[in-house]
């Protein structure tokens, strides 16, 4: 938390050392300047791509513009290259002030990928509105009744389009706190509040901004480091039910997924008193998979992959129970592929091939039934190569079903230490002369693995 064109960060976050810099080393010879032209310019050619996302299509707009259209253009980019002189000058100045990143804020709110000024509004924070309460003082005993009321984040909202620009009330530019509680919890937890309400309408424009996903991130981390965990967990449990509802929103968005897991690891740190939520997040997982749509959600599948491991450890699992629940994850995944045109989506058997790592895989990788014996290992592979051969029938077009049949035949030769039977290899060159004609982008690699076969066969003959 892996773009992030993410709405939540794809790419390594920075570390806050980074954020330490002195104005020269912020703005050196060449920093960026991206402005509004360049950004005007960029959101055109974009929005002439037919593009989508997960099935959410982008709105397209047109290139046309009139001499009226022309002059209000130019008249924007002279606001936004004014408002940009205007913060450079005021940080030179070391002017951290409220002021000021209600400056960064209407900058934000034009342009929300210019990287550079999130990190001015990280120094506005750290260096200036941040450090000036005195820690000194007596801490809150309980949280603040407004605590987070004004980013209450309804099903409309949610399901409204990411295009859409907020009411001006939702967007409005965060004011100083007003409450100036002093303590620990006083003044950070009101300016951290505010800037997440702040980032809030942003984010529902802008879903995949990298850098206003790496901001918030950062922000509710320096809620962990400057206020107390009960403080901090509250923000962390609000973060939880935000991505939740983003995924109900585009639930197949792997970025979204990868903040959830995120999201979870710091609520259940020791630092936040938290407790194990495997047992939630496997359930979730579960619900989002039996979703419309949810068959084909590959980062659902993936969380569930990375749940069960430790799902089984918590539970201290016997040899018997973790036995029936490989058998009962064989069958979801394996009715999965029965329905509809499921057997042709490519999250299938990803997971498929996760469970058969169990079975297949001797290099320590066998999580659910570590220790099945080779003759169990052989059983079920056994099984599962005759429910993939069921499985063909009316799904003679299905590529992943001969990529399976052959991998699997090969690997049982391999659990056995055998080479092929007659009948296997027959069978092989079979899948592979189908598997050439349903994916001929990879002819190269079936023609290798026919080459292997027929060169095993000689060698047998002589």
């Amino acid at each position: 938390m892996n773009v992030d064109r993410t709405w939540a960060p794809a790419r390594t976050p920075v570390p806050t050392s980074t954020f330490n810099l002195t104005c020269s080393q912020l703005y050196g010879s060449q920093p960026q300047r991206n402005t509004f032209a360049q950004l005007t310019s960029s959101r055109l050619t974009n929005a002439a791509l037919d593009m989508a996302s997960h099935g959410v299509s982008r709105t397209a707009t047109t290139g046309h513009r009139t001499e009226e259209q022309r002059v209000a253009e130019q008249r924007e980019i002279a606001k936004y290259q004014e408002l940009e002189d205007l913060i450079r000058a005021k940080i030179a100045e070391r002017q951290y002030t409220v002021e000021v990143l209600e400056l960064t804020s209407k900058l934000l709110r034009k342009n929300p990928e210019y990287y550079t000024i999130w990190n001015v509004r990280r120094r506005l924070l750290i260096y200036g509105l941040f450090s000036k309460p005195s820690d000194s003082s007596s801490p809150s005993t309980e949280l603040p009744s407004t605590f987070l009321t004004d980013t209450t984040i309804t099903s409309s909202e949610m399901s409204s389009s990411t295009t859409t620009v907020p009411s001006a009330a939702s967007t409005a530019i965060p004011q100083a706190p007003s409450s100036q509680t002093l303590g620990k919890n006083g003044i950070t937890l009101d300016l951290i509040k505010a800037d997440l309400e702040f980032l809030f309408p942003i984010m529902l424009e802008y879903p995949k901004c990298y850098w206003l996903w790496n901001y918030r991130l950062w922000l509710l981390e320096q809620a962990n480091e400057r206020l107390e965990p009960d403080f901090a967990r509250e923000l962390w449990k609000r973060e939880l039910g935000l991505v939740g509802k983003m995924l109900v929103k585009d639930s197949r968005n792997f970025h979204g997924w990868g903040y959830r897991r995120k999201v979870v690891s710091e609520l259940e740190s020791t630092k936040l008193n938290g407790n194990s939520m495997v047992e939630s997040e496997f359930e979730y997982t579960t619900k989002m998979i039996y979703a419309p749509k949810g068959l084909s959600n590959f980062s659902a599948w993936h969380s569930r992959s990375k749940l069960i491991p430790r799902l089984l450890d918590e539970r201290n699992a016997e040899d018997s129970v973790r036995k029936q629940f490989l058998d009962d994850e064989f069958d979801l995944i394996v009715s999965a592929m029965y329905t509809d045109s499921y057997p042709y989506a490519q999250s299938a058997w990803f997971y498929y091939q996760f469970l058969m790592t169990t079975l297949t895989d001797s290099g320590g990788h066998a999580t659910i039934t570590p220790n099945f014996t080779i003759d169990d290992r052989i059983e079920y592979v056994g099984k599962q190569l005759l429910i993939l051969r069921d499985m063909l029938d009316g799904a003679e077009d299905c590529k992943w079903i001969y990529d399976a049949l052959i991998e699997y035949t090969m690997a049982l030769c391999g659990m056995e230490k055998r080479e092929l039977r007659p009948e296997e290899k027959q069978d092989c060159k079979a899948w592979l002369g189908e598997l050439r004609k349903l994916d001929y982008f990879r002819v190269g690699r079936w023609n290798d693995l026919d080459k292997s076969l027929t060169k095993q066969q000689h060698e047998n003959k002589e």
